[in-house]
């Protein structure tokens, strides 16, 4: 069976009610990868509750719905920073139902589509997210700039438990809580 091409992709802004979906579905989207890499976790969802939250409220931040045909199949919470182009993707997921069917490609053509002054976009991801890593350097165009781990740090994340918010905090993430730093340069 071959999975059916998509529709039209556009985005829409997440209203404060929409705001309770959105992150049931990015966290089972993140699940996915952490259960096929470690098993299922007790720890709780990833990335935790607290973090969609802070990302939901972070200065800058701008939450969209990605619609297929005016569906809901997936989101995206971006940092907008007009004054200097340097523009962030802390969140992005497609549900995990709609995986395979270019929605992800779509979106993220949308996204840039949406933000045309962009001059850097940046984006994190786990170093174990290998669906992700392909996504962003090969569909997306991004390239992989630093690589933080416990011997390397993130200096954006000075105390491990208190993260920046917007950003994955990599004491949720199982093992080392190693991530990949992405950026995109216009």
């Amino acid at each position: 069976m071959t999975a059916s091409p998509t529709g039209h992709i556009t985005l829409d802004l997440a209203s404060p009610a929409d705001l309770p979906r959105f992150r049931k579905e990015l966290q089972e989207a993140f699940a996915i990868a952490v259960k096929e890499t470690f098993g299922p976790a007790d720890d709780g969802p990833i990335p935790s509750d607290e973090d969609v939250a802070a990302s939901f409220e972070a200065p800058n931040a701008v939450v969209h719905r990605i619609l297929e045909d005016g569906r809901w199949v997936g989101g995206a919470v971006v940092s907008i920073d007009v004054a200097t182009g340097h523009n962030s993707l802390d969140f992005f997921y497609v549900r995990a139902g709609e995986l395979g069917r270019g929605i992800g490609r779509k979106a993220w053509a949308a996204i840039e589509a949406a933000y045309p002054d962009t001059k850097v976009w940046t984006t994190h991801t786990p170093y174990f997210e290998k669906r992700n890593i392909h996504f962003y350097v090969n569909v997306c165009g991004f390239h992989i700039v630093e690589y933080h781990n416990a011997r390397h740090p993130d200096p954006n994340h000075p105390e491990p438990n208190h993260p920046e918010p917007g950003k994955p905090d990599q004491q949720t993430l199982p093992d080392d809580g190693g991530m990949f730093r992405f950026e995109k340069r216009f």
